[in-house]
């Protein structure tokens, strides 16, 4: 997106929307909490409390999950201008285009995303393990291949993909990324010192 069109649609829908998106388990939650670490203001319900998967929180808003219902709930959208927002890859084809949106896409190894997934599962007490891990890992790149098109062709849209690796290996580099792709108004400083590579727990050999 040019400067230009860039102005007019801020100029006509207001200042964007910071989302934090990728698969489950790719780092999410510690973009958001860099963000918060920043000073960019942050929607957020509390709902989903930390545990031992996510031990410095989720940063979740229940509100998100109807994106995909029919009729969903989106009235939400317009308080969150300015602010920042995780929101699931698979959601973000439901985002309406009357706002902008600034994308932080969190990419993770494919393997990893999948061990760290099962291991929650283990948690939970729920099932777990590799059988499907192959059939999975297809869908997820088929799926990310598809969200990387439609961030690419909507105008609504801009995006900065970060690597949950090199995020936690080089977190002054990467928050420098971040906070030049935000406008350059943030804490870099407190944005490095959330990574904490004691949480990179599933990390492939």
């Amino acid at each position: 997106m040019s400067f230009v069109t860039q102005l007019v649609r801020r100029l006509r829908y207001g200042a964007p929307i910071v989302v934090v998106s990728g698969l489950p388990r790719s780092g999410t939650s510690m973009a958001m909490k860099m963000l918060d670490a920043g000073g960019v203001p942050i929607v957020t319900d509390g709902i989903r409390t930390a545990d031992e998967s996510n031990p410095k929180g989720y940063y979740e808003f229940e509100r998100v999950k109807e994106l995909d219902k029919k009729d969903g709930d989106t009235a939400w959208l317009a308080d969150a201008r300015g602010k920042a927002v995780k929101i699931i890859s698979f959601l973000l084809t439901y985002l309406p285009d009357t706002y902008d949106y600034q994308v932080v896409f969190m990419h993770r190894d494919i393997d990893e995303v999948l061990a760290s997934q099962n291991k929650m599962l283990v948690a939970r007490g729920e099932s777990g393990g590799s059988a499907d891990d192959g059939k999975m890992r297809d869908v997820y790149r088929q799926h990310l291949d598809k969200v990387e098109r439609f961030l690419r062709h909507r105008a609504c849209f801009t995006s900065l993909p970060m690597k949950y690796k090199d995020v936690v290996e080089h977190p002054s580099a990467e928050a420098r990324r971040l906070n030049e792709f935000l406008g350059g108004r943030l804490n870099v400083e407190q944005m490095a010192a959330v990574a904490d590579r004691e949480l990179y727990r599933n990390r492939k050999a």
